[in-house]
């Protein structure tokens, strides 16, 4: 007896390989380490499509509707959004220590000083890709990459494949946690930003005692060592910071999935 195979049943093999294939590509092209211009293409498709063939047994079955209808499209772009709005969560993660590099920099002396990011493409200060390379390496160190994988694949079961995806509160939530990066930049950079501050305060009363000191021939090179000074001295609680904000970041993505 031959077997027979209808137009119904492959819609719903492809429909159920590819619909979670969009949502961990889109996760992986986007995420931090992963998704930077350092690991090429290929090389995060590759990791997509093992990821989809491990996780498709385990998310239960999809819609059964036409490959080729509107509601088909609608769940593909449902989809994208989900992996897209993860990850850029995550990535946010990452853009608060630039963000604070660039604060403490600017406050130093050293904002002239910046170089090409190879991971992101664009130009950063020397501190801001230190602190990148830095929390980058706290992040791999923790395993920071398995548990966001392991986010992924939880949101199947919180978010099955469906035409309803992220509600209008998430992705408002997903917004508003823009404004985080800012606020939680300025608690990682201000240690450093004060004891700057407190040095400018010092040669500002000194130049009232003594009005022929040049200031700038003598501030800007001590200004500069001491900002490096109290970086370094602040670098022994980057990685408690930066676990904080990543249990902060973890939370969110469970918010985010929940829709609360």
């Amino acid at each position: 007896m031959p077997l027979e195979i209808s137009a119904d049943q492959i819609g719903q093999w492809v429909g159920g390989h590819l619909w979670p294939l969009f949502r961990i590509a889109s996760f992986l092209m986007v995420m931090p380490v992963i998704g930077t211009n350092l690991v090429p293409v290929r090389v995060r498709m590759g990791l997509a499509l093992l990821i989809t063939i491990i996780v498709v047994p385990l998310i239960g079955p999809v819609p059964a509707v036409d490959p080729l209808s509107a509601t088909a499209v609608q769940i593909t772009l449902q989809q994208i959004l989900i992996g897209t709005a993860m990850a850029f969560a995550v990535t946010l993660l990452m853009q608060v220590f630039i963000v604070a590099g660039q604060i403490i920099a600017m406050q130093m002396g050293l904002g002239f000083a910046s170089m090409m990011d190879p991971s992101n493409g664009v130009q950063v200060t020397v501190l801001s890709q230190f602190y990148l390379v830095a929390v980058t390496l706290v992040f791999l160190a923790l395993n920071g990459h398995l548990v966001v994988i392991e986010s992924l694949i939880e949101s199947f079961r919180v978010m099955p494949v469906a035409a309803d995806g992220l509600s209008l509160n998430s992705i408002w939530a997903l917004i508003v946690r823009i404004s985080w990066v800012f606020s939680a930049a300025m608690l990682v950079a201000l240690p450093a930003v004060t004891a700057v501050l407190i040095v400018y305060l010092s040669f500002g009363v000194m130049t009232r005692a003594a009005p022929q000191m040049n200031i700038f021939a003598i501030g800007f090179p001590i200004s500069l060592l001491f900002g490096l000074f109290a970086t370094w001295v602040l670098l022994g609680g980057l990685a408690p910071k930066f676990m904080a904000l990543s249990e902060n970041t973890f939370m969110f993505l469970r918010q985010l999935q929940t829709g609360l």
